[in-house]
C-alpha cells in the first residue's frame, strides 16, 4: 500500500520517534488533530510500512556492553555464496547492530556492542571463524556526541 506523506504526518512521526508510548490524546494535543484522526494516520503508516516497529530503547551500559566498536571490513570474495554466509553470520551474532555493503574502498561497515576490548577479542574470534575476511580493522567509540535512531522528518 502506497502513502504519501504529508506535514501532520510528518509531525506524528517526529513525536513518536522521540516517544512512542506517548498517549493518544497527548499526541492529538500536540499535533492538534482529533484523536482518532491521529490513530488513523498512524495505522495507514503502519500498514504502508512507514512505521515498522515500536520499540523499547535501552541503555546499552544497563546490559553491560559499555563499548562500541566499528568494524571495518574488505574482502576479495563478492560471489553470491559467500554473502549469504556473510549475511547469515551477521543476522547471527547479536553483538551486531548495523551491517551495512559500502561503495569505495570499504567492502562492509559493521556496529558492534560489546562490554568490553576483550568482549570484542571474543566477537572478532567468533566472525572471523563462520567466514573467510581479507582485511578487518575496529576503530573503539570513546565518546557518543550524537546516536539517535530518530529520522530527520522535515526535509
Amino acid at each position: 500500500m502506497s502513502h504519501v506523506l504529508d506535514q501532520t504526518d510528518r509531525k506524528i512521526l517526529d513525536v513518536l520517534q522521540k516517544d512512542a508510548t506517548i498517549s493518544m490524546d497527548r499526541l492529538a494535543d500536540r499535533i492538534h488533530l482529533s484523536r482518532n484522526a491521529c490513530w488513523r494516520r498512524i495505522r495507514l503508516m503502519e500498514e504502508a510500512g512507514i512505521i515498522r516497529a515500536r520499540v523499547a530503547l535501552v541503555d546499552p551500559a544497563a546490559l553491560g556492553l559499555g563499548l562500541t566498536a566499528i568494524v571495518l571490513i574488505r574482502t576479495n570474495q563478492h560471489e553470491p555464496g559467500w554473502l549469504d554466509t556473510f549475511a547469515k553470520a551477521v543476522r547471527d551474532m547479536p553483538e551486531i547492530i548495523g551491517a551495512h555493503r559500502m561503495s569505495g574502498d570499504l567492502d562492509y561497515v559493521l556496529r558492534v556492542r560489546v562490554p568490553d576490548v576483550q568482549g570484542y577479542d571474543r566477537f572478532y574470534q567468533r566472525l572471523i571463524a563462520k567466514v573467510p575476511i581479507a582485511d578487518i580493522s575496529a576503530s573503539f567509540v570513546m565518546d557518543d556526541i550524537k546516536d539517535t535512531t530518530a529520522l530527520p522528518t522535515n526535509t
